[in-house]
């Protein structure tokens, strides 16, 4: 009994050493998004956090505001109470308050508006959501001009970088950015595997109804096989075996659940940027590169689809330094009748930075041949740069090729 005991208490500080490891880690690893969270927070009395699940919102909300007191939708009992009456719900859970995965019951986001009419202040909500429909269509009818709405997305690498983590372009493909995976030291194998199966699967048939499972699965994963293209959803009906417009159907519920995100084509025509078809790139590259059968680094490297997975790592970070700042995307590729490409431009107020991706890890001043050609026409570029998986930060002729681990560009 003596030995038993002695092994269980082992066993019981083994886990609480794990624990305080844990959230020392989560801790350490700031969010780059919270000064704009908090100064939300000071001019508007709703606060909205949106993003992928398991990105972080939670944590993010509560280190900002630890004062608040805090509710789940997700949990059954403070779900029933809010369905079926949200007055005692509000007595239960007075502002200041976090509220979580308020698209799970967009109904109170009325009585949220009653109450901050009624009371006047600011910050005295704060609301996280995985769902984009439900919950903007609730902030259009009820909310607006009343709540400030920012988008956090997984782990970037300066915000890793800054906690004293850095890894290689394979690791960090394989390994993806959620905080659940550098916390938790889960294999990305079995935490992406099970965030398909929880909140992927889940969420899509909590949108629409799914009659072929086996279709949507075999949909998804023939995206992540075309990250960084333009998709042809006609095309892929056949392969998938039900209708374009079904595809269609399912891409945007993919989307509205920041599974995917579509990156527009640049025309100065502002019609034809929404007629010409987007290219596709998962939030989270590690999610990509598990529906791709990516089991380590060393299949990383190996894999043709280095260069696709690599380039959405890119935009992806882009993305989260301009969220992180509260700005929208305004990112977009180009590519001219005569099938010049730029991976990404991103708009300067009218002002074009034309950025090319390359997994390279080698400087070669050929990774800038598509810059330089769209620089001989393009009289609105600035700041013209090439990413690449190197470690030398350097300037040639006006570009500057910046390793991925260096200052990326950011909103100006």
């Amino acid at each position: 009994m003596a030995t038993n005991l002695s092994n269980f208490q082992v066993q019981l500080e083994n886990y609480s050493k794990r624990l305080e490891n844990n959230c020392y880690i989560v801790l350490m690893i700031k969010r780059h998004l919270q000064p704009a969270l908090m100064q939300v927070a000071k001019y508007f009395p709703v606060a909205a956090l949106l993003g992928p699940r398991q990105s972080g919102k939670t944590t993010l909300a509560k280190m900002a505001f630890p004062k608040y007191s805090y509710v789940n939708l997700e949990d059954t009992l403070a779900f029933k109470l809010a369905t079926e009456d949200p007055a005692e719900f509000f007595e239960r859970y007075s502002p200041p308050v976090i509220i979580d995965e308020i698209q799970r019951v967009p109904a109170l986001l009325s009585q949220i508006q009653v109450l901050a009419d009624k009371q006047k202040k600011k910050g005295m909500f704060i609301l996280t959501g995985s769902h984009q429909p439900a919950l903007h269509a609730g902030i259009s009818q009820s909310l607006a001009g009343r709540v400030g709405i920012l988008r956090l997305l997984p782990l970037s690498i300066a915000e890793l970088s800054s906690a004293g983590i850095k890894l290689s372009r394979d690791e960090y493909i394989l390994n993806g950015f959620m905080p659940g995976v550098h916390a938790d030291k889960v294999p990305p194998d079995l935490f992406y595997g099970n965030y398909y199966r929880t909140y992927v699967e889940r969420d899509v048939r909590q949108l629409i109804n799914i009659g072929n499972q086996r279709g949507f699965e075999v949909f998804i994963k023939l995206l992540a096989g075309r990250v960084g293209q333009i998709v042809n959803l006609n095309s892929m009906s056949g392969d998938v075996g039900v209708s374009s417009t079904t595809l269609a159907s399912w891409l945007s519920v993919l989307e509205a659940s920041y599974i995917i995100f579509r990156l527009p084509c640049y025309f100065n025509n502002f019609g034809k940027r929404l007629i010409k078809s987007p290219k596709i790139y998962f939030t989270e590259v590690g999610l990509a590169a598990w529906l791709l059968g990516i089991e380590n680094a060393a299949q990383v490297f190996r894999d043709p689809l280095l260069g696709g997975l690599f380039e959405n790592m890119v935009v992806m970070e882009i993305l989260k330094a301009r969220y992180n700042q509260g700005k929208e995307p305004e990112l977009y590729y180009f590519r001219d009748q005569h099938g010049l490409e730029i991976d990404l431009c991103i708009n300067h107020s009218r002002n074009l930075q034309p950025i090319e991706i390359k997994a390279a890890k080698t400087y070669d001043s050929s990774l800038a041949n598509n810059i330089r050609s769209f620089l001989s026409f393009a009289s609105n570029a600035i700041n013209p740069a090439v990413i690449y998986a190197g470690e030398e930060n350097v300037r040639v002729k006006g570009i500057s090729f910046i390793p991925i681990h260096g200052n990326l560009p950011q909103p100006l």
